[in-house]
């Protein structure tokens, strides 16, 4: 299949190509530079050009933070540019994989969150990635499928994994919020869920499934799991509230979200946390150390 991947530079970009040439596919990775999705110029002109079966979405505004006082910037990075790829993914006959993200719920609830239940975005971040979800699924319905993941990290790119591994080597103690649950997630298993997924998009598959690694933990928890696998004392994490941390987005205290479709669909079911942790923390920290002068 030939596929094309937007936002190739970024963490989870830079995972979906890997790993779609890893299976042999036919591959173009775009990265900010190459494409700027808000342009429909740019991205009508790129879509004719390479005219791929299946495009990625992994283009995105991430700064949570900053979207509070420019939502209009994230909102055309994280609204307008998904349906101005899905529109030009409906006019040449393409399907459409486009990442979400846990945001868009109110991350009040105390069970997970379901494919189904309603959002309720309690940040700027949130509301222009739902505004994205829905323009994807209102230009290519019946061709579209929309990922959400959540608590990212990977080899490439900034984590709180990578932080983590930092501090443990500069600091004698860290503080880590403990009141904030959600799913540790590698994004090289979010990378695999998409390429299994490209094939059944418009036909088996549309509409929201769910990209998590499974299990749930609070920062305190992944932090000493980090701190563990590192062959360091765990007890060096101390835990703190959110309020120790003030930050202009409120950070959701629970954002676990269920995998009932993914799996009603015939997906392999994900894999725990620790399990994903165990696997790629080596990687990371090989690549923290290359970085490091």
């Amino acid at each position: 299949m030939r596929w094309l991947v937007t936002g190739a530079g970024g963490m989870l970009g830079r995972d979906v190509v890997e790993e779609l040439l890893g299976r042999g596919e036919q591959v173009t990775g775009l990265d900010h530079a190459a494409l700027d999705i808000t342009s429909p110029e740019a991205v009508d002109r790129v879509i004719a050009a390479h005219r791929p079966e299946v495009v990625v979405n992994c283009a995105a505004y991430t700064a949570v933070d900053d979207a509070e006082t420019d939502e209009g910037r994230a909102l055309r990075v994280n609204g307008d540019g998904p349906r101005l790829l899905a529109r030009a993914c409906a006019a040449y006959d393409t399907r459409l994989i486009h990442v979400s993200t846990d945001y868009v719920f109110a991350g009040d609830a105390r069970t997970p969150y379901s494919e189904h239940d309603p959002p309720g975005p309690r940040t700027a971040y949130g509301r222009t990635k739902l505004t994205g979800e829905r323009g994807v699924l209102d230009e290519l319905p019946a061709a579209s499928a929309v990922v959400r993941t959540a608590w990212l990290y990977g080899v490439h790119g900034r984590s709180f994994v990578r932080t983590m591994i930092g501090l443990e080597a500069r600091r004698a103690t860290v503080d880590v919020v403990n009141d904030q649950r959600g799913q540790p997630t590698w994004s090289a298993d979010v990378a695999a869920l998409v390429a299994d997924l490209g094939p059944r998009v418009g036909h088996e598959v549309t509409g929201v499934l769910h990209a998590t690694n499974s299990g749930e933990a609070t920062w305190y928890d992944l932090a000493r799991e980090v701190f563990r696998l590192l062959g360091a004392d765990p007890d060096r994490v101390r835990p703190v509230t959110s309020e120790a941390f003030p930050r202009p987005a409120p950070r959701p205290a629970y954002s676990v979200l269920a995998h009932g479709r993914r799996q009603r669909l015939g997906f392999p079911p994900p894999r725990d946390w620790r399990a994903a942790l165990h696997e790629a923390l080596p990687r990371i920290r090989k690549e923290t150390l290359r970085e490091t002068p």
